[in-house]
């Protein structure tokens, strides 16, 4: 009874949401994974709903998965789903597919992740600024005098304290062949993002309501996903309506 009570609780609070057998089994049914030892599945149920449940598996040594934690309640865009493909900024939906998760960030201190974690401060931003190709979709420190993005087209990071206590950034559209360029005192990229896609896509802390395409869970959950995170096993997150998961 004490257990029932406890699991009741965690229920109305958010920090979990019950699941079934059938849902339990979701990853051996995925197509994107390769390599991953560790996959987190957000789920929603249709794809204009902006509630969604993030479940975290882990396969064994003898190549099954299993879940990691209890089902967590989460939020996503306030525009819903789209294919990552078809995303338009702007348009608050979330990106649908398979995406690598490789870093991690926060105004709070690391939380004991094995991702490479940076706390961020007031000085810190993340450009979503489609007129400068090079820095689009990347972190950027402290504003230079000589820098490229436009701040107005930028999120100042600790501007959002509860929602951005602890983050893991989501591949999607990310830029590559980054290098700081110390001359502007910025970042820049030689293999470019798409302008018309869209910026900073996270999996982070919950604010009031949903998001700007961003998949939320509350901060407890954050934590509970960030410190078991581990780079070396390939950490992939699927997200996807549930009829459309085996497509994402």
């Amino acid at each position: 009874m004490r257990r029932s009570a406890a699991v009741v609780a965690m229920v109305l609070a958010g920090l979990m949401v019950p699941s079934s057998p059938a849902e339990a089994a979701l990853p051996d049914g995925l197509t994107h994974l390769g390599k991953s030892k560790q996959v987190i599945v957000v789920s929603g149920k249709s794809w204009t709903s902006t509630h969604a449940t993030v479940r975290a598996y882990q396969r064994g040594s003898d190549g099954k998965w299993r879940l990691a934690f209890p089902a967590m309640a989460a939020r996503i865009g306030y525009g819903g789903w789209v294919w990552a493909s078809k995303r338009v900024q702007d348009t608050g939906k979330t990106p649908a597919g398979t995406f690598t998760i490789t870093e991690a960030f926060g105004v709070r201190a690391d939380p004991g992740t094995a991702l490479p974690y940076r706390k961020v401060d007031g000085n810190d931003y993340w450009v979503g600024d489609n007129k400068d190709a090079k820095t689009y979709n990347l972190f950027q420190p402290s504003a230079s005098a000589k820098r490229t993005w436009r701040k107005s087209q930028a999120e100042r990071l600790a501007a959002y304290p509860k929602q951005y206590a602890h983050v893991a950034v989501i591949d999607f559209n990310r830029a590559s062949g980054v290098t700081w360029n110390a001359a502007r005192g910025q970042y820049v990229a030689s293999t470019k993002a798409n302008t018309k896609r869209g910026s900073a896509i996270f999996l982070h802390a919950s604010g009031k309501g949903s998001t700007a395409g961003c998949v939320s869970v509350s901060r407890a959950n954050m934590v509970r996903l960030l410190t078991w995170l581990k780079p070396a096993r390939k950490p992939r997150i699927v997200m996807a309506p549930a009829s459309a998961l085996e497509k994402a």
